[in-house]
């Protein structure tokens, strides 16, 4: 019979159970996590290097999403190494310490990208609204403090979420079925009450999503409100277009992780913190490169200049 442990004798031990495939099925996993890993930082380093070589990207919406591309390969780095850690080697078992580091990274990581959506909702909502006004509200000054309290709030959020998960008892061996440590995952084999954990992650969920989500949501009601009053459907366009890119980055953000907390089911918790986990990363460079012309035109210029240079 498993002995009841905590913190304050043994440390339990944690085996990630969520792949449990024949050596072939390892093996593709290993490929296409390799795969996506590859993507996600090839695509977000590249915008972080055009934005830092290219003069004309040094402007507040380029800031923001500068941020966000480091924050997209700080937070797939989170997870993915140790996955193909996991399939290469099938060492399953993963310590208490190197949990609870996993666990507070991706809460960190995770939340902080809330709030720069948010940031850049408001970026766009001065740009689309006082046009004229848009230097100087959006000053370097104001920038960083938009940036970094979005980095200092999930900071602290996570933090304190963490020192809760320290308290839990949990046997000696304990499964989690999912690849990494998921704060909802931990929750299930958990010995002692949960009920002020939980209570904390729903006050979270209202803080860290239902209120960015609000301010995303009248930003665009402002926005719409603005570019519909633009006599010319060609200046509409173009006004609206300036922000489609956020707008399916903030769908793609929101609706796993609101679709991962309504569902009861362990298949489905996995299947959607996958695609939370790898999709909005992944995306995030092919659909601010794809639909931006600023930046494609600055690879151009990067490119031109790299061959004359040869």
């Amino acid at each position: 019979m498993e002995k009841e442990l905590t913190n304050g004798t043994s440390e339990p031990v944690f085996y990630m159970f969520a792949f449990s495939t024949s050596e072939n099925g390892r093996i593709m996993i290993i490929a296409a996590v390799l795969l996506i890993y590859l993507i996600i930082l090839s695509g977000n380093l590249l915008i972080i290097t055009l934005i830092c070589l290219e003069p004309r990207l040094r402007t507040p919406m380029y800031f923001f999403l500068c941020n966000l591309s480091t924050l997209d390969i700080l937070y797939v780095s989170t997870t993915l190494p140790k996955l193909v850690y996991i399939c290469h080697t099938g060492n399953h078992v993963m310590s208490h310490p190197t949990c609870l580091a996993q666990l507070y990274l991706y809460a960190w990581f995770g939340n902080t990208e809330s709030y720069l959506l948010t940031a850049m909702a408001i970026d766009r909502y001065v740009a689309v609204c006082y046009p004229l006004h848009y230097s100087l509200i959006m000053s370097k000054w104001v920038c960083v403090l938009l940036a970094f309290p979005a980095w200092f709030m999930a900071a602290v959020n996570a933090s304190i979420l963490i020192s809760l998960y320290y308290n839990l008892k949990f046997f000696a061996v304990v499964e989690v079925r999912n690849f990494f440590c998921d704060g909802k995952t931990l929750l299930l084999p958990a010995l002692n009450d949960t009920k002020p954990l939980r209570t904390l992650i729903h006050v979270q969920i209202v803080v860290m999503g239902l209120i960015p989500t609000s301010l995303i949501f009248a930003s665009y009601m402002c926005i719409i409100y603005t570019v519909l009053k633009i006599k010319s459907s060609v200046g509409r366009w173009k006004t609206f277009s300036s922000c489609s890119s956020h707008i399916t980055i903030v769908v793609l953000y929101f609706g796993p992780p609101l679709s991962l907390y309504m569902t009861d089911s362990l298949e489905q918790d996995v299947v959607l913190t996958v695609i939370f986990v790898t999709l909005v990363p992944m995306l995030n460079p092919l659909v601010y490169s794809l639909r931006n012309k600023d930046i494609k035109q600055a690879l151009r210029i990067i490119i031109h200049m790299k061959r004359t240079s040869l």
